[in-house]
């Protein structure tokens, strides 16, 4: 008896290897058969940063082009990060025309490797011929600078999204990162200019905005809108920066969809938590040595709290984002946008960079999502949304 149930206890493990074994194989095969689109990566200012090549295997950062092919990535929007000081200091299109130089440059580079769409139309050819595509995605509208030429001068290099700010609040919209809040939403330029991206078809990113402006681009806006790099509300209270229920509500009912953000203190409020504790003890130690954050001994102090003490997010907290948002509105408004790149060394234990998008599948695949769901999921939604934007211009644009 005790033999019968010891080979029924083998035969099961066995049979859960095999499930397990199958459904590895199955992540694998649908990353590298279907467009995967991540909404948000940093590559862009990496490279102004590092001065590095990603078309080939790099040191340390999280995409390169074999991780890329590895992971099965082949349309990730290319983040044109403007950082809030840019607009201070009145070179911020400058800065974003760098920064889209630089794409183009790794396309020229790379011509076999690499591509840059202006529509859909071109992103699927140019993933049909094996290149990775490469959308430009604009994070932080400064680069405007309040004329809507600029905005038509961006639609023409590639940019088809725009993130109307970012960490603080801009001639366009107030920020969820920033204190001062002068529009209470949207500028009147801003209101307008949410007009404009819908009749050239570029996509309204709400990531960053505070809450008061995500409303009122809800309102405004006749075409879909996404946010490209954000999480569940729900998982980190009072962080605003994540988006609530009832935006994620608001957000589906107007066709739009959230992207996933991987950040651990996106994901997880033990990790936000636990940043929080480390930047009082950064903070406590300045004070008693009078040393300013740049200082070599302050930033030493601060890596090995970092090591000692921050709490990493895991794939399963990222995935329970995943089946919030399903349970809330469905699946078709899921998207992935990871911000690899420009998260630092925050990524969730087995989301590390670029090569792990199968991890994510799989994870899927053990929660019950079919094939078609996870189809949506890797870049079906953010195509329709696109497409909705595209649809919406050629009908109703200029």
């Amino acid at each position: 008896m005790k033999k019968n149930i010891f080979i029924i206890i083998l035969l099961f493990v066995a049979c859960d290897k095999s499930i397990h074994d199958d459904r590895r194989a199955l992540a694998k095969k649908l990353t590298q058969e279907n467009i995967l689109v991540d909404g948000h990566i940093d590559v862009p200012y990496r490279i102004s940063q590092e001065n590095l090549d990603v078309g080939i295997s790099t040191e340390g950062g999280d995409f390169d082009f074999p991780r890329a092919k590895s992971g099965g990535l082949n349309a990730p929007f290319m983040s044109i990060y403007i950082p809030a000081e840019k607009e201070t200091n009145g070179t911020a299109k400058d800065y974003a025309d760098q920064l889209i130089s630089s794409v183009e440059d790794l396309v020229a580079t790379y011509p076999n490797k690499f591509a840059i769409p202006k529509s859909i139309d071109e992103l699927r050819k140019q993933v049909e011929q094996g290149k990775i595509s490469l959308p430009l995605g604009m994070e932080n509208g400064a680069a405007i600078e309040g004329r809507l030429e600029n905005l038509e001068y961006f639609y023409n290099r590639g940019v088809r999204y725009i993130t109307l700010t970012h960490s603080k609040s801009n001639h366009i919209s107030d920020s969820s990162y920033d204190d001062s809040r002068p529009w209470k939403g949207l500028s009147e330029f801003g209101k307008k200019l949410v007009g404009e991206m819908n009749a050239l078809g570029i996509m309204i990113d709400v990531s960053h905005v505070s809450d008061e402006a995500f409303w009122q681009v809800i309102e405004i806006s006749s075409a879909p809108v996404i946010a490209s790099h954000s999480s569940a509300r729900h998982f980190t209270p009072g962080f605003e920066r994540n988006m609530s229920d009832a935006m994620i509500i608001a957000l589906a009912e107007q066709g739009g969809l959230i992207m996933v953000n991987f950040g651990s203190t996106f994901i997880s409020a033990k990790s936000r938590s636990s940043q929080a504790s480390i930047a009082a003890l950064v903070e406590s130690y300045m004070r008693e040595s009078n040393l300013s954050k740049k200082s070599p001994i302050i930033e030493e102090y601060t890596r090995s709290l970092y090591k000692d003490k921050f709490v990493y997010a895991n794939l399963d907290d990222v995935l329970d984002h995943f089946d919030h948002i399903r349970n809330l509105v469905g699946v078709d408004h899921i998207g992935i946008g990871s911000d690899f790149d420009g998260v630092g060394d925050s990524l969730p234990i087995g989301l590390k960079d670029v090569s792990e998008y199968p991890n994510i599948v799989f994870g899927l695949l053990e929660r019950g999502y079919s094939e078609e769901d996870i189809k949506k999921i890797l870049g079906g939604n953010l195509l329709r949304v696109w497409q909705g934007n595209e649809t919406y211009a050629a009908f109703h644009g200029r």
